[in-house]
Formats: C-alpha cells, structure tokens, sequence
C-alpha cells in the first residue's frame, strides 16, 4: 500500500469513523476467535500486512500461532500457517470452508457471477467443474492430448534454439508463457494464439499479469465494502478494460467458429470450443467468455512462472542442473525427445519440480476461501462470513517439517512419498479438496515436460557479468508470485 493510498485512508477514517466504530464494537466479545494482533480502530491490522503479506503474515504467526485472526478493515479474515491447520480447513471441514471471498476486482463485468473460480460451490459452479474436468483433465483426456503438447514442446526447442545459434539470451518466462498459452489454445480453439518470436506472446503475458496484479492488489472496496460502488482506487474499471480485452479475442475466434458450424461444407472441430458451444445452444445464460478467461488466466501464468522459478534455482545451483540433465541422458538417448510417460523414470526431475513449488507456490495464499457456517477448529469459533487464508508460502517454508526451509535441495524429496496433489498438505502450492485447482494434473506434466525438453536439448549459462551468486531472485506479489526482473539465459546445444 503506498503513500497515497494511506492519505486515502486518513481522508476517509475522519468521515465515517463513528458508524465503523459502533460496528466493530457490535461483533465483538461473541464467541472465542483465535489469536490475533490487536486492531486498530477503523483500519484493523492493514498497517501490519505489507506489499509482500506472504512474508508479513508469516512473520506474524510466529508470535500469534498457525491460526490467527486478523481484522482488514470491515473484513474478519482468519489466517492458516501450519500443516495441521491446513488439513483441518481443506479436509476436516472442507464443505464448510468452500465459499470464496471475491475481490472487488473480480466483480469486473460481473466476472465473478461466473467464474469457476469464484462462485460459491452452487450448481452452476458444479456444472463448470463437471464441463472442465471430462472435457479437458480426465486421464483419458489427457493421455489423448499429449501429441499436442509435445508439438507445441518441440516448437519451444526450435525457438530456442534460433537464440542458440545466434548466441544470444533467451527470456525463459515468456518462451514458456507463448508455449503454455498455445497448449492451452488448441485445446480450447484448435489454433495458435500467438507467435512465439512476436511481441503478441509478451503481450497477453502482460495483459494476464495485469489482472493477477490488480485482483492481487490492496484495495479500499474489499476491506471497506460500502466503498465499492465507488471504486476510489479504480481498480475494478482497470480490470474491467483487461477482460475487455482478453473478450475481444475470445470474440474472434467463437464468431469464427459459429460461422464455420452454421456451414454445411466445414467438418466439426470437437475441441472444447465445440463442447461449450453445445452447452450454449442449450443455456442462453452459460457465459462461454468467463470460463475462458479463468483457464486461459489460472493455466498460462502458473505453469510459466513454476518453470522460470525452477530453471533460476537450476542456474543458481550448477550442480543441481548437472545431476538433472546427467538423469535425462542416461534415462533418455539422443536419438529420442522427452515424452510425458519418461517423466515417471526421471525422480530427480520430479524433485526439482516438487522443491520450486516449495519455495515458490504459484498463488501464496490460494484463492481466499470463506466459511460458510460457524465452524469450532481447536477450541476456537471461525464465524460464518469470515474470510480464509491459507498462507502456502508459509508452510512450504515451515522449519519444524523443512530442514533448511529457505535452501534449493531437491533432494529432500528423493525417496519422499510427499506430493503435491493435495494429499500432504505441507505441500499444498494448488490448494485440497473440492476448490482443489481441477488444472493441477495438465499443469504438472506441462511444466515436467517442458522442464525436461530445456534440460535435454541444452546446456544453459547466464549471461555475461552474471554470476549464480548475484542473480535477482526477488519476487513479485500479486494473486500469484513471479520473478520481479524476468530470467535470461544462454542456451547452448547439447
């Protein structure tokens, strides 16, 4: 929150500091909350959080206990740093935490009205689930999906390897986005979005970081929500511009595609486009556009980011890489690519895999939850409506359950039955349980793929001037982390 936001802040304390005052005294004293700093009038704990509330709030618990109540201005929020705490929120008492608190931001063009991501787990949110998972993440579906994949993998290498030969860097974020993004693509549209050597690929990187900033952001209408049919930051009519966007584009291509379905002579695409176009015919109200912006957003940006984060921590640890790339060799000859069914005999690339979700779990907090119900955890009462973080940052760098939390050390996963899909809950980086990310296993051979292919088919060194002790390894906070300055690195053939 910067200076500005704070004058904001004091502009509005002296207009309705009486009417929040007898507020906050109205609920409080009621039942047993658990620990938490002491608020402040009007503002609650908002001083404490910070622009890094991962670290913040992790800090924070340390004093007050892995179950910590914190008051953001109007908004009662309950904050999850420990394991235990984790399984008793995402499995215990599962169905009680599944709502969502919604952003302002999100409420954009009423996005959240239909968004997988953010409704309340009601029918609608059921049926997009239903849709998503026999379509596009079923086993079968995926098995059936992997010849894309590789195509889409081997155009990554070729791109790559035009920077080889000219010796030059290569931006390691945005070659995995444009190649991740047309995965994605032909899946949903059987065509390209972009082209990996234009700037059109840093372009919709740009476009979705900007909405995983401004949901991301501090903002006045969710912590006060009165404010929120004013907007005073303007953080909703920004992101309303960017799904605008990213509408434009979804446009396109489905009028397109109605037009080539209202013809005799053109063959049917039975892509995903296809199947929401069928649903469509049959519910006016289905909201094609919203879907796809929650895949094209959640499944570009996570699986990007995973990979930079794990070629950095590779680059800063040369040994580490070394004994990756000695695994693919030996595991794979020359003569072959990487298949998705070689990562199973690859365990030292799995644990590289599983150690950058650690140290850098795509959206550090989840996707907020909220109790639905009054719900007793540990002696204490979590009242309906509270919000419900779970600070994944935090427990992926726990010390009590991580030697040496803040280490790259893939080889603390080595003969580790520890996973990432939702059953250990010390690593939980795609959250457990029903609001479970229903990408995680497209999202988890995407990154192993391509990790491998990059590995495989080259050496890497940073450029020159850079040592692996200098590198920028600071982050960026929005909804999910990323790499503050992008990696650049120097492909070199195997």
């Amino acid at each position: 929150m910067d200076f500005s936001e704070l004058l904001l802040w004091a502009s509005l304390v002296l207009t309705c500091i009486h009417f929040l005052h007898l507020l906050t005294r109205k609920d409080s004293g009621k039942v047993k909350l658990p620990p938490g700093p002491v608020p402040l009038p009007i503002v609650g704990n908002l001083f404490q959080i910070g622009d890094k509330p991962n670290e913040s709030l992790a800090e924070l618990a340390k004093k007050y206990g892995p179950l910590m109540t914190l008051r953001l201005g109007r908004v009662l929020t309950v904050v999850v740093s420990s394991s235990n705490m984790a399984k008793e929120v995402l499995q215990t008492h599962d169905q009680a935490f599944a709502g969502r608190t919604v952003p302002d931001a999100v409420r954009a063009l009423n996005h959240n009205k239909a968004s997988m991501v953010f409704l309340p787990p009601n029918s609608y949110w059921r049926k997009l689930r239903m849709i998503c998972t026999t379509q596009i993440f079923t086993t079968q579906k995926l098995e059936s999906s992997q010849v894309l994949r590789h195509q889409k993998v081997q155009q990554l290498v070729a791109h790559i390897g035009k920077n080889c030969v000219m010796g030059d860097s290569v931006d390691i974020g945005r070659a995995a986005f444009a190649c991740t993004l047309n995965m994605l693509s032909n899946t949903v549209f059987s065509v390209d979005l972009v082209d990996p050597d234009s700037e059109s690929a840093q372009d919709f990187k740009d476009t979705v970081w900007n909405i995983m900033e401004e949901v991301g952001k501090a903002n006045l209408s969710d912590y006060f929500p009165f404010l929120r049919s004013i907007d005073l930051q303007g953080i909703r009519h920004r992101t309303a511009a960017v799904y605008r966007k990213v509408h434009v584009a979804f446009d396109g291509l489905i009028e397109q595609r109605l037009l080539s379905r209202a013809s005799s002579k053109s063959p049917r695409m039975n892509d995903f486009l296809d199947v929401l176009l069928d649903h469509k015919e049959n519910d006016d109200k289905f909201a094609i556009n919203d879907l796809l912006l929650d895949l094209f957003v959640g499944g570009t940006d996570t699986s990007s980011n995973t990979l930079e984060w794990a070629m950095a921590e590779l680059l800063r640890k040369p040994d580490a890489m070394a004994k990756a790339q000695s695994e693919i060799m030996q595991t794979i000859s020359l003569e072959q690519r990487v298949e998705e069914s070689d990562i199973a005999r690859l365990p030292y690339l799995q644990a590289v895999v599983k150690e950058t979700l650690r140290l850098h779990p795509p959206a550090p907090f989840l996707i907020p939850h909220r109790a639905e119900s009054n719900v007793d955890i540990c002696g204490f009462t979590i009242p309906k409506n509270t919000q419900v973080l779970i600070n994944v940052w935090a427990i992926s760098r726990d010390a009590n359950i991580w030697p040496n939390p803040t280490t790259f050390l893939p080889e603390r996963f080595l003969g580790s039955q520890v996973d990432f899909r939702g059953q250990d809950f010390e690593l939980i980086p795609f959250g457990a349980g029903r609001r479970i990310c229903p990408g995680l296993a497209l999202g988890s051979r995407i990154v192993h793929l391509m990790l491998a292919s990059l590995l495989r088919s080259f050496s890497w060194k940073l450029p020159d001037g850079t040592t692996p002790e200098d590198m920028d390894m600071r982050d960026k906070f929005g909804v999910t982390i990323k790499k503050a300055v992008p990696l650049r690195a120097i492909p070199i053939n195997n």
